[in-house]
């Protein structure tokens, strides 16, 4: 849970943004967001459904452009996993 102290949210607060520098206020940083979305919109299945998507819309938008080239060239640069990961590093190749 995005429980960080007191004094990194009133900086948030005042500040109206907060520039995260560990998961927690990373975690933080995002719940707040949901949840004045969701004070300024309403609270219902709807709006928290909507949020939902928005989250998971994020989240696979963060691995198809940073985590999947990033882990491409881990893997020209390393090497396979295995031979089942081998025959898709010469795909990329």
């Amino acid at each position: 849970m995005p429980y960080i102290a007191d004094m990194k949210r009133r900086t948030a607060l005042v500040n109206g943004n907060l520039s995260p520098i560990n998961a927690g206020e990373l975690n933080y940083l995002i719940t707040t967001t949901v949840h004045q979305y969701l004070l300024a919109n309403g609270l219902s299945y709807a709006n928290i459904n909507l949020v939902i998507g928005a989250l998971e819309c994020a989240k696979a938008e963060l691995l198809r452009v940073v985590v999947g080239p990033y882990e491409s060239k881990k893997r020209l640069e390393n090497g396979a996993v295995s031979m089942l990961d081998s025959v898709n590093l010469e795909e990329v190749r």
